[in-house]
């Protein structure tokens, strides 16, 4: 402000215009004075308005800085102790998380191996060629009376399948028991014992259950009676079948006559022709009532194939039992195995039918397909050939059909109308429908 009141003076005074009059260059200085003096002042005033607007700058300035950095000094700023501990934490957590993770996967793999090995054992375990040999044959010791039963010893000795001697509740008999496996329910003693049970006797003592069943059957005498006070091996037999349950029993019968041919009833009785309907009502009696099979054989070799085929019968269930399925393996399902599937509800009988058609020779599908559309099942098609009163309209009933498909109109013809005429109505099965 003193430069401005200081240059207003000068524009005043006096002794500026006589100094302007007598001295030419006094003006030009006065006015260069001037200059610097309105150079200074505008400078002057330019910092002034400077200065007063540099507050509002700096201040907008300062605001800006301020939240710029008040951002940064949330991302610059120095992290606590506290905060780096959580971070840690944080990160370790994140880490154990995916070490137990990881070792949970581990774990199941090995879960998931250790059964396949599992399966793997149980498989081989029960193969036919491993159980064998864990079953063991038990023949009672009245059996040893008989000569022949050193054939079935020899044979057992053979195959190198175990075998032994005992007294068991049943005369005369032979069953199998066999090791409980690992993935098997144990019992007591560690066997299974098995449901099939062979019974082994001769004609005479046949002869005597029938006598036995007869007396029973008339109740004229006690069945002990009849071989002096000694039990029957009927009576043996009624009181194994009421003591034990979930047994399957075949009878053997042995006979030391040679067969001439194939079995026939007829030619062999057994020397007991009056007692012939007598010993067919026992085995209608054990059949139905106790479900005991009697089989009549020749010799001890064909008892010993018998117990060899049950043997190798039984080492065979438990892996057919395993690897069963209820569906039947030759029905896949899928349009590639040739097969119609039927639901429960009939889908699938007209596609049925339509293959039923198709399998004639030179039939097509679309022709196939004609003859299903107008008459969508057989039963339909055989009331219209009913209907009709000759045979000659019955064999061109589907001839004038229109086949649906291909380049140009054609019908089914009077042909292959007459060879499904021929399928449906003929009674001869060795008939040619071509």
């Amino acid at each position: 402000m003193s430069a401005v009141q200081r240059a207003n003076t000068w524009e005043i005074s006096d002794s500026e215009d006589e100094s302007d009059q007598n001295n030419p260059l006094s003006s030009s200085s006065s006015c260069t004075i001037l200059d610097q003096d309105t150079c200074i002042n505008e400078s002057n005033t330019s910092a002034a308005s400077r200065s007063s607007t540099a507050p509002i700058e700096d201040t907008n300035i300062s605001g800006d800085g301020e939240k710029s950095s008040g951002g940064n000094s949330k991302s610059r700023r120095r992290r606590t102790r506290e905060e780096v501990q959580e971070e840690k934490e944080t990160r370790r957590a994140a880490k154990v998380k995916r070490k137990q993770e990881k070792e949970k996967l581990k774990e199941e793999k090995l879960q998931e191996q250790q059964r396949r090995k599992e399966a793997v054992v149980k498989v081989n375990l029960l193969k036919p060629e491993n159980l064998i040999k864990s079953l063991t044959v038990k023949i009672h010791a009245a059996l040893l009376r008989d000569a022949g039963c050193d054939v079935l010893l020899r044979t057992l000795d053979g195959l190198q399948w175990k075998n032994c001697i005992e007294n068991q509740d049943l005369p005369n008999s032979i069953r199998w028991t066999r090791q409980a496996l690992q993935i098997e329910d144990e019992t007591k003693n560690g066997d299974i014992e098995e449901d099939q049970v062979l019974m082994v006797i001769s004609h005479n003592e046949f002869e005597d259950m029938v006598m036995s069943h007869k007396t029973v059957s008339n109740q004229s005498t006690p069945i002990g009676d009849l071989n002096e006070g000694a039990e029957s091996q009927l009576q043996h037999l009624y009181k194994y079948l009421t003591k034990t349950a979930g047994k399957f029993i075949t009878i053997l019968v042995i006979s030391h006559q040679q067969r001439p041919g194939s079995w026939d009833e007829e030619d062999f009785d057994f020397h007991l022709s009056q007692h012939h309907l007598d010993s067919e009502e026992l085995l209608v009696h054990l059949q139905l009532y106790w479900n005991v099979t009697v089989s009549f054989l020749f010799g001890w070799q064909e008892v010993t194939d018998h117990v060899v085929a049950v043997t190798k019968a039984l080492s065979k269930r438990p892996y057919k039992a395993l690897c069963g399925d209820p569906d039947l393996g030759f029905c896949m399902d899928g349009s590639w195995s040739a097969g119609v599937r039927v639901d429960r509800d009939g889908r699938g009988l007209a596609q049925v039918w339509t293959r039923q058609i198709q399998q004639l020779n030179r039939v097509s599908p679309a022709l196939a397909k004609a003859v299903t559309s107008a008459y969508p099942s057989p039963s339909l098609l055989l009331q219209a050939y009913e209907k009709l009163p000759s045979e000659k309209e019955q064999r061109r009933l589907l001839a004038d059909l229109a086949v649906v498909g291909g380049a140009k109109e054609r019908r089914v013809g009077p042909e292959l109308a007459g060879r499904i005429h021929r399928l449906l109505t003929s009674q001869n099965p060795h008939l040619l429908l071509d």
